[in-house]
């Protein structure tokens, strides 16, 4: 049985499929001639469950979606209070590679932003041209292989680093930036040359969002204080001066890339990414954008939404006699949001149920937001057609009434009756 999760996400890449505006980022040639047709999603859960849609395994630049990650190489190499001295947290309310720093301290005004992230590059890496070094380590750890620089990406945007130049020199007069400007900006750029795909930026956010442990390897990459200190940030300097429209619409920690990725975090619950190489006026992928705002919404992943999920909606599974003969009891609890029943769906695809009849225990349950309601209902129906029969006991009526996705009806039972 094919997971309904991932139907849930070619329709995310359905319904925005007639978004065409913006352009690829113009100021880099090898970025300017990419495919702006390109379209994936992929969210990973915290226990490393992958799923994706799309062009997932297409490769890009992670361009200024490496900013979260090598500013916390340099909180987790020099401590954090050592990190603020030079780097701000504060949102700039300006683009990305804005020319000012704070006109008080002489800092950039946060690691979000270009000025802020050659800073922070310098801190880990001020090896200059000969690679990304540490950070191309450690882009490897969170994203469970090796990953490897882009060169022609790489070619092309110190060919036109110019503004970049101009940052790094303006942050060496203001003794903000003790490496060689043209140096760190050749490792900066380099960084930002790292080639993924959003399988790997999914697994990547996805560490972020389980406490700096990196979900397939179970390596522990970053602290947890670490972690919490940059997710923070993200959450309001990493859309740049569109951020105030992001948190309040979309709601999570998030980093946009020049080469049309996206990555958005979930505390304790998943990572996602999306790409699409369109630009907006902000830097930020236009479908990309529409993208993640519908993964919000369906899933509940606005930080302010008051669900109370837990890392698993199922809490036990056994073999009991009913009225209907032996029957597999799955007993669900908590709100069910697409993070939690996830593992749900994931048992019934890896270990489907031995027995015909198949009863859903609903009454530890609270609430079942409406993505988790579309995917037990397309789960239900897939478990139909290989021959099941499924009841459910929901004695709160917490699905008001239970149907599959094709329209079949779901016998409910106020309570299991032994024979």
């Amino acid at each position: 049985m094919r997971s309904p999760i991932f139907d849930y996400l070619d329709s995310i890449l359905t319904a925005t499929s007639g978004i065409s505006s913006g352009e690829t980022a113009q100021y880099i040639p090898e970025l300017a001639s990419a495919d702006p047709s390109r379209a994936a999603v992929a969210l990973c859960t915290v226990n490393g469950t992958v799923y994706a849609s799309g062009d997932a395994d297409h490769g890009f630049s992670i361009q200024s979606m490496s900013k979260p990650f090598a500013y916390a190489a340099a909180i987790e190499a020099h401590g954090l209070e050592a990190v603020l001295e030079r780097i701000g947290v504060e949102p700039s309310g300006e683009a990305f590679n804005e020319l000012s720093l704070d006109p008080v301290t002489g800092r950039p005004r946060n690691p979000m932003i270009n000025a802020g992230a050659i800073v922070a590059h310098a801190l880990v890496d001020d090896g200059g041209g000969e690679g990304a070094g540490p950070m191309l380590d450690l882009f490897s750890r969170l994203a469970g292989h090796p990953l490897e620089v882009d060169e022609a990406v790489a070619a092309s945007e110190l060919a036109t680093a110019d503004r970049n130049l101009g940052l790094a020199y303006l942050l060496h007069a203001a003794k903000a930036l003790e490496v060689e400007p043209r140096r760190a900006v050749t490792g900066y750029i380099r960084q930002c040359a790292v080639a993924v795909t959003v399988r790997d930026l999914a697994l990547m956010a996805a560490t972020l969002a389980n406490g700096g442990v990196q979900p397939e390897t179970g390596e522990r990459v970053l602290s947890r204080g670490t972690t919490r200190h940059v997710l923070s940030v993200m959450t309001s300097c990493g859309m740049y001066d569109a951020a105030g429209d992001w948190l309040t619409s979309v709601g999570i920690p998030a980093k946009s890339g020049v080469a049309g990725g996206i990555i958005g975090v979930l505390p304790g619950q998943v990572g996602v990414a999306v790409l699409s190489p369109r630009l907006d006026a902000h830097g930020n992928s236009a479908r990309g954008v529409e993208m993640m705002r519908r993964l919000s919404e369906d899933l509940g992943l606005h930080l302010m939404e008051a669900s109370r999920p837990a890392r698993s909606s199922l809490r036990e599974v056994r073999t009991e006699q009913t009225r209907a003969g032996t029957a597999t009891v799955y007993v669900l609890q908590g709100d069910l949001v697409l993070s939690s029943i996830e593992s749900l769906v994931r048992t019934l695809v890896e270990s489907p149920p031995p027995t015909a009849q198949v009863v859903f225990d609903m009454s530890r349950v609270d609430e079942v937001l409406p993505v988790a309601r579309r995917t037990a209902a397309e789960t239900a129906a897939r478990l139909i057609d290989e021959g099941h029969r499924i009841a459910i006991i929901d004695p709160e009526s917490t699905v008001p009434r239970f149907q599959d996705s094709r329209g079949r009806p779901v016998d409910r039972w106020e309570g299991l009756t032994a024979s």
